[in-house]
């Protein structure tokens, strides 16, 4: 699995903050919360970096990313009471349009927290046409 033990630390963090808070609050003290714990897990971060959207490689516009962890996986943040195929979607639009291979989406809303890899497959599996040993 691509990234498994970043991805891992950060769900672990997500977890703790989950646990501590519970559901109830804005998307924005999870990410504050979430900060500090990815910060004491050692892995580097950007928080809310702002990355630009093109469209036939023309700027269309620009988006910013709850967090970019380790210059290698996008962190999406919700604090709904379900995650719906529109959210997954929209990670996995992100990530294509950021050229990114790996996303996490993590709800903070719901009773139990919520978290699902998201995966840029077009790149992927052009990644691993020329480069054999990614699966």
């Amino acid at each position: 699995m691509l990234h498994k033990e970043i991805t891992q630390k950060i769900i672990g963090c997500a977890m703790k903050v989950h646990s501590t808070l519970g559901n109830g609050f804005q998307e924005v003290i999870y990410q504050r919360a979430l900060a500090i714990e990815i910060e004491e897990a050692g892995l580097s971060f950007i928080r809310e970096m702002e990355m630009p959207i093109f469209y036939k490689e023309q700027n269309i516009g620009a988006r910013r990313v709850d967090f970019f962890v380790e210059d290698l996986v996008m962190v999406e943040l919700k604090a709904i009471i379900k995650l719906e195929d529109v959210h997954l979607a929209q990670a996995a639009n992100y990530l294509e349009a950021y050229k990114i291979q790996i996303g996490l989406l993590i709800n903070f809303g719901s009773k139990h927290l919520e978290f699902k890899r998201v995966h840029n497959n077009k790149l992927i599996q052009d990644h691993a046409s020329f480069n054999p040993s990614i699966k």
